[in-house]
């Protein structure tokens, strides 16, 4: 009697570990979904903005990791991004407040036009690696200049991917900034 007790414990088990499974495929299905529907939102948000500013671009759309990507790409679109990408900063915000005001849900989509953000990852990227350089090769502290939170983000990210030196943000904004170290 102990062992068949056992046994459909084990059964239940591995039905519950087959059910959870199943709801976590569907969560992930249902989440994709979400961000796609995030995506669809922000595309037309931008097909209007573009639209009346008469200005011509592609919008391409994906989701890149936890978060809805969109990008605008064409040429003459440098206006829409900003001397140091502060333009490009607003329109984001603008562009998650109007998917947050179809959904119902904050919205963490990130927008790129003209690759801006994707040249502005690699230039930081490599910052990064010369902060790492530097750290390991002095053994001191190295605070980087004052960064938006994507900038700091990107920073961070390409630090952790590193053995033996960490990051952290000091400071508040809009002078928070990053600090490379030895460490974990």
């Amino acid at each position: 009697m102990r062992g068949q007790e056992r046994c459909r414990e084990c059964t239940v088990t591995d039905s519950a570990v087959e059910a959870a499974q199943s709801v976590s495929a569907d969560g992930q299905q249902g989440e994709l979904a979400r961000l796609e529907e995030e995506g669809e939102i922000a595309a037309d948000y931008l097909e209007g903005l573009l639209d009346i500013a008469d200005l011509d671009g592609d919008i391409d759309m994906d989701v890149e990791g936890d978060r809805a990507a969109v990008s605008i790409v064409g040429s003459g679109l440098d206006q829409l991004i900003g001397e140091s990408g502060e333009v490009l900063e607003a329109l984001q915000e603008l562009t998650r407040l109007a998917v947050y005001r179809e959904t119902g849900e904050r919205s963490r989509l990130m927008l790129d036009i003209g690759g801006y953000r994707a040249d502005k990852r690699s230039r930081l990227e490599a910052l990064a690696a010369e902060a790492v350089s530097e750290v390991r090769d002095t053994g001191e502290r190295k605070p980087l200049d004052p960064m938006s939170p994507f900038e700091r983000k990107v920073v961070h990210d390409a630090v952790a991917r590193v053995k033996g030196v960490s990051s952290e943000s000091e400071g508040e904004e809009p002078r928070r900034q990053v600090v490379v170290f030895r460490g974990a």
